[in-house]
Order: C-alpha cells, then sequence, then structure tokens
C-alpha cells in the first residue's frame, strides 16, 4: 500500500475544503468503516479523539468472541484441541502480527496479562540490584502506575525509593525532558543504576523518548534498560529487537483497540531468550510445551517471551485483540505512521491558527518526538473548557492539574474529525 508522508503535504490550509481533499486521498480512509464510532443522541457521529485512552470498537469484534463462544457452548473442554481455532496454541494466532506491531522477532513478543503485571514479572528477571548497584531511572511524571511498580520493587529488594529512585524532571521552566539530560545523567550515576524503565510516550505531555539513544547509553554503563510502551505500541515505529530493548510491556486498550482491560503484552529480547538461569515467577503456561501435560515438579521454560507465561490463555480477550490485530496487519505500521504525522500535524496547525492565550501546546513540535496525541495546557487549570467539549459530543480526556489530550487516531479519525474539532475549539477558546 502506498502511503502518505509529511512531505506530502507543502502546507495545511485552514479551510473545510483542505480536509475533504485529505480525506478524499486518504489511504487509510476505508479502514474508518471498520469500527464503531460512538453516537450523539441525534445519531450522528460524536468526534471521538480518546484513542489513546481506549480504542474503539472493531465491527469484527463480535464474531471472533462468538466464534469462540460457540465453539465452547458445543465441545466444551475439547475446544482446547478441537474449536476452529483451538485454545491450546490461541496466543500463538496473535504472535507474528504483535512483533510486526512492535519491530521485534515472534520469538521475542508474547500476548498475555495486564501491564503492569508483566512489569512486575519483567523486573523480577530484570532488576538484579546490588549493595553498588541498586537504582532505578524513570521519569518522574511516568504514569503512577508505573511509579508504583518500581517503588514497590525497591522495597522488595529491602531499598528505600528516596535513595535508590532516579526521577528525572523537564528543566525549570520547561515540560519536557532533553535527551542531553538523560545522557548526563547515565554517565554521572550509571554505576549506581541496576534499571533504567522509562514510557516509550510520556503519559502527560506527550513526549516520545528516544528509545534508541538511551538503550544504547545504559549499555555502555552495564545498565538493563526497558520500557513502558502503552502510548507507543500501534501509535508509533517501534523496533524493540533493532534497539537492542532488554525487555518491554504494554497495554492493548489503547490504540490497539482490544477493548476495555484487554491482554496486554510483553517484549523479551532474543539474546536472554536461552538465558534458563535468569530468575523469574514461574507458571505451567511458561513450561516447555512437549513436557507441559507430564506434569513433572521441575520448570523448564520455553525458549523465548513465551517462557514468561504463567497462565492459560484467556482467549476471549485475546479474540478481541486479534480482530483488531488483523486490521493493524492489513494497513501496516507504515501507512499507520505516516497518516499519524499528517493528522496530528494538521491538528497542531489548525490549534496553533486560533491564535488564544487561553491554552498551550507542550507535547513536542518534532514529530519524530511525539505520536498522536497533543497535549494542551489549559492556562487557569480551567476543566469548564473540557466540560464544554462533552457537552458538544467531542471525547477526549482532561489529565489534572491542566491538561486536555486530544489523539486523533489514524485508523478511524478523519481530517474532517480534526477540522470539526477546531471549530468548536474557536467557539469555546476565543
Amino acid at each position: 500500500m502506498k502511503t502518505a508522508t509529511a512531505s506530502a503535504v507543502t502546507s495545511f490550509r485552514t479551510d473545510e475544503s483542505f480536509a475533504k481533499e485529505m480525506d478524499a486521498k486518504d489511504p487509510l480512509g476505508k479502514f474508518r468503516e471498520r469500527f464503531f464510532i460512538p453516537k450523539k443522541k441525534d445519531r450522528s457521529d460524536m468526534l471521538y479523539f480518546c484513542g489513546n485512552s481506549l480504542g474503539l470498537q472493531p465491527k469484527t469484534v463480535r464474531a471472533f468472541v462468538e466464534q469462540e463462544l460457540s465453539d465452547w457452548e458445543k465441545l466444551g473442554v475439547e475446544g482446547h484441541f478441537h474449536a476452529k481455532n483451538p485454545w491450546m496454541p490461541y496466543h500463538e494466532l496473535l504472535t507474528e502480527k504483535m512483533a510486526r506491531v512492535v519491530g521485534a522477532k515472534p520469538v521475542e513478543v508474547v500476548v498475555m496479562n495486564t501491564l503492569t503485571v508483566n512489569l512486575h514479572l519483567m523486573m523480577v528477571s530484570f532488576y538484579r540490584p546490588t549493595a553498588k548497584r541498586n537504582k532505578i531511572v524513570i521519569e518522574a511524571s511516568a504514569f503512577p502506575s508505573d511509579q508504583y511498580a518500581v517503588k514497590s520493587q525497591l522495597k522488595f529488594h529491602g531499598f528505600d525509593p528516596n535513595d535508590s529512585l532516579i526521577e528525572l524532571h523537564p528543566r525549570k521552566g520547561e515540560d519536557l525532558i532533553r535527551t542531553e539530560d538523560i545522557e548526563s545523567l547515565i554517565e554521572k550515576e550509571g554505576d549506581s543504576i541496576a534499571l533504567i524503565m522509562m514510557s516509550g510516550i510520556n503519559y502527560y505531555t506527550g513526549q516520545a523518548f528516544d528509545m534508541k539513544r538511551i538503550t544504547e547509553l545504559g549499555h555502555k554503563k552495564n545498565i538493563v534498560v526497558g520500557f513502558d510502551l502503552a502510548h507507543a505500541a500501534g501509535n508509533i515505529q517501534l523496533y524493540l529487537h533493532e534497539w537492542d530493548v532488554d525487555f518491554a510491556v504494554w497495554c492493548s486498550y489503547k490504540y490497539l483497540n482490544s477493548g476495555p482491560g484487554g491482554i496486554a503484552g510483553c517484549f523479551v529480547h532474543e539474546r536472554h531468550a536461552e538465558n534458563k538461569d535468569l530468575p523469574r515467577f514461574a507458571g505451567w503456561w511458561g513450561h516447555d510445551k512437549k513436557t507441559r501435560f507430564l506434569m513433572g515438579p521441575d520448570f523448564i521454560p520455553i525458549e523465548g517471551a513465551e517462557g514468561w507465561q504463567l497462565s492459560n490463555s484467556p482467549v476471549l480477550a485475546m479474540a478481541s485483540l486479534r480482530a483488531s490485530l488483523d486490521i493493524f496487519d492489513e494497513a501496516g505500521m507504515d501507512a499507520i505512521s505516516a497518516k499519524r504525522n499528517l493528522l496530528t500535524g494538521y491538528l497542531e496547525f489548525l490549534l496553533n491558527s486560533i491564535q488564544s492565550k487561553n491554552f498551550s501546546i507542550i507535547t513536542p513540535k518534532d514529530p519524530a518526538r511525539r505520536g498522536s496525541h497533543l497535549s494542551i495546557r489549559i492556562m487557569n487549570s480551567n476543566k469548564t473548557l473540557f466540560n464544554k467539549l462533552i457537552e458538544h459530543g467531542i471525547i477526549c480526556d482532561w489529565r489534572e492539574p491542566d491538561v486536555i489530550r486530544v489523539a486523533p487516531a489514524p485508523l478511524y479519525n478523519s481530517f474532517t474529525d480534526v477540522f470539526q474539532l477546531i471549530q468548536q475549539l474557536k467557539i469555546i477558546f476565543v
């Protein structure tokens, strides 16, 4: 599929005809019809810009889930072996497509659990502190669950987060963390750092970190490097294998559209695949497939990311994600990324055209340093403006203390959606 690139647009325009022109030639425009768009009371489409919180439902999800319900109804336990899509290896149906989304080899990826569970499982294996090297680096504004997880791991190992947690802050008066400041920190503190555990994209500011560079810097100091890709998977181009990242975790209910609380994903670089000496919390679904049902007492892990599985696959949840991954595989991350750059760039352009002092954009201007969503800081922390958007059928989200996050998702948002959003914002902001 040929894709549009940011360079294909020499300049954006503020007139509605521009949005319609872009929609008419959008190679991904047809995918909008593959999703359910929430409706207003008058049955017209809402303007949905909240895919960074919960992606919309693919229309095929019901059929995917009902297939498994039907097989359960008709086959009972035999569905594990004789369902149309046998449940025993069901998770394998998602592996290759998920691997393509995150830039990994299939052996490096597994779909399992939820994000924070996977993060804890990874830290059990990859956070191996010593008296001299025990610190964890995280951005100060990381999503709270990540903060809770790393602090609890530090305490579990007997370390005080006040001493062993290094939080990255922007410089005074700035909103974003500079890569050179991360580099300076790693150079200065590297010998005491056991783990760098950062977001791929910060949930609040929308800043995409230079994961390749951070991994390189960490490895030079013999530091393990992992990422939470909750806001990156299905949003930006990832090359986890090529970047040599040690591990990564992500949820799938945001850009990957798997449904509320959907199944999560995990990456473990293949250089760790055969390391059976890595400590881990083991469960029988991670045991060698050839001998799993011999029910022996000794755990023999499957090579690769599958070896971190704990329990039987939640097939109904996986069916929902599988429906979405089919769409991602058909569209391709190259095309999704190209349209993302255009859509978000167009949103930024139109926001700036309002010329209001009531808000500012804190997300990086460089498309290489952001994903789909823009974080709009509202002056005086005025949530009234956000509430007015909701009243007008515009779905985005509010993050305390003062940010509205707007995320045009390439698979189901159009340029006309963005144009219509701006018309409402002009009324509210000006």
